[in-house]
């Protein structure tokens, strides 16, 4: 019997324009956890597209216990125990967790055409109870946190007997206490003989849960490591191509006069009364990155949306350059001198089945140069296009006619990053911009925020992610259940006393 569960030998997979995999050879053992590490665009998602039967490869051949497989379709992969969980999950909402976890598998149809899920219900329970998944089986998919409709997808996998199972990009939307539970549970799994091929560019979680990890650079396979032996700068060196700055070098703040400044505001919910924004205060000055940090669902996410004109503000005043905008419309916003890079880049940054030309000037095609008396210039668009995947590295198979939506997330995220720096303006909102991006492009945005910064623009930085809280911003204020509960010196604060403040454990005043 071959020593290894999967094998993936010589596979090339090609779409127009771009070597997506180039000649990648990938051997999975059993019972272990292997990661495949590599920048955004490197190839990851679509190798192991090729391991579910989503893509089918130029070249090459997929081997199971020592045996080549053809895999046509995803159904293919599942008849031979792959199961995956995708980086966008797959969903449907409007159905309840359990349905979602035996869609495809429904149990027998009883004598009036309903399915008997007594069973299906049993079986998930007892999934759940045994890999510490805890889910409502009667929960609708719409109404679950993000952490929770990732459970779902493992138990669908679970559900299903499945022994390889492909983790892609896991944790690029969880808060970090939901990070720790899963790496627990993936060390669960892999030890009741599970083999787990997990796709990630955090070099961290790589260090904690995995046995040997798979480094892809530009489409081609670099080598494959021993986790325990190779240090975290090497794995960044092998991803990128160079030595990376983990750590930022940052100049003494300068601050100016204030940019923004926000007077008792308060934002409410849609469905109730209590304020999810309650009695907030704060300024951001010139020359200074000021850090809006909290769990995830602390009222960080409605704060934004109340300042960029997303949602309507209950009470309280917004001031941008000692203009009131508190009613303006995100439009007036805009031209008035602030930029977002938005925390959903799919919902409010881009509109993806347009070209990358035309969403970097969707905030400027009526003003010239890009359009004279009502008429698009295409040629206006298609030059400063050019010059901004020049200038911020975005990396596309078509240049600037690629769709946006089959560009990798990484590289949509540069996108938006150019086209906010861009506009010129004096504020810069910047919400969880590095969220799922490798190390190299984690460098990349963090410089440009403070490259901003020392040009004596005003950012304000919303993350969830404690190292970059610590690192990158002059001031951290801390939010917890809608109000600020914390004003802290980045060079002063310890994780662990920023950990306190952002369970509510601590409270100034």
């Amino acid at each position: 019997m071959s020593d290894y569960i999967i094998e993936m030998l010589n596979i090339t997979k090609v779409f127009p324009g771009i070597i997506a995999n180039d000649d990648i050879t990938l051997q999975l053992r059993r019972g272990e956890i292997h990661a495949l590490l590599g920048e955004n665009g490197a190839g990851k998602s679509t190798l192991m597209s090729v391991l579910f039967g989503m893509y089918q490869p130029e070249k090459g051949e997929i081997r199971k216990n020592g045996q080549k497989v053809t895999l046509r379709d995803a159904n293919d992969a599942n008849a031979l125990g792959i199961g995956m969980v995708h980086q966008h999950f797959k969903l449907v909402e409007v159905f309840s967790v359990l349905d979602n976890i035996i869609l495809g598998v429904e149990p027998a149809v009883g004598p009036f055409g309903f399915l008997k899920k007594a069973d299906a219900r049993k079986k998930v329970i007892e999934l759940s109870e045994r890999y510490g998944l805890k889910v409502d089986p009667d929960a609708m998919v719409e109404d679950i946190t993000v952490g929770m409709q990732q459970r779902t997808e493992i138990l669908k996998m679970l559900y299903r007997d499945n022994e390889v199972l492909i983790f892609d990009e896991p944790t690029a939307v969880l808060t970090p206490q939901e990070i720790d539970e899963l790496m627990k549970i993936m060390k669960g799994l892999a030890a009741e003989g599970k083999s787990i091929l997990f796709i990630t560019h955090k070099l961290d979680e790589i260090k904690a849960v995995a046995d040997r990890c798979t480094v892809l650079r530009k489409g081609r396979c670099v080598g494959t490591v021993d986790v325990a032996t190779t240090s975290k700068e090497e794995l960044s060196e092998m991803m990128v191509g160079r030595k990376v700055q983990l750590v930022m070098d940052k100049a003494p703040c300068q601050p100016g006069e204030s940019v923004l400044s926000v007077q008792n505001l308060v934002v409410k919910g849609k469905t109730h009364n209590k304020p999810l924004v309650n009695n907030v205060s704060f300024n951001v000055r010139r020359g200074e990155i000021v850090c809006i940090a909290g769990i995830d669902g602390n009222g960080q996410s409605e704060l934004v949306y109340a300042l960029t004109g997303l949602m309507k503000a209950e009470s309280g005043k917004i001031y941008l350059d000692n203009k009131d905008i508190t009613h303006m419309t995100p439009r007036q916003r805009n031209e008035g001198g602030m930029s977002h890079i938005p925390e959903d880049r799919h919902k409010h940054g881009l509109v993806l089945d347009y070209s990358l030309e035309d969403n970097f000037v969707l905030k400027s095609y009526f003003k010239p140069p890009y359009s004279k008396n009502g008429f698009l210039n295409f040629n206006e668009i298609r030059k400063h296009a050019n010059e901004m995947i020049d200038l911020y590295d975005v990396r596309s198979g078509q240049g600037a006619v690629t769709r946006t939506r089959s560009m990798s997330g990484g590289n949509q995220q540069k996108a938006i990053i150019g086209r906010e720096i861009e506009e010129g303006n004096d504020l810069l909102i910047a919400v969880q911009p590095t969220r799922g991006l490798d190390v190299g492009a984690i460098e990349f945005v963090r410089k440009q925020l403070m490259k901003e910064r020392d040009a004596g623009k005003a950012v304000l930085l919303v993350s969830l992610e404690l190292d970059e809280v610590l690192e990158v911003p002059d001031r951290i204020l801390v939010m917890y259940e809608g109000e600020i509960v914390g004003e802290l010196d980045p060079h002063h604060t310890t994780a662990k006393e920023l950990g306190l403040y952002m369970a509510g454990a601590q409270r100034n005043g």
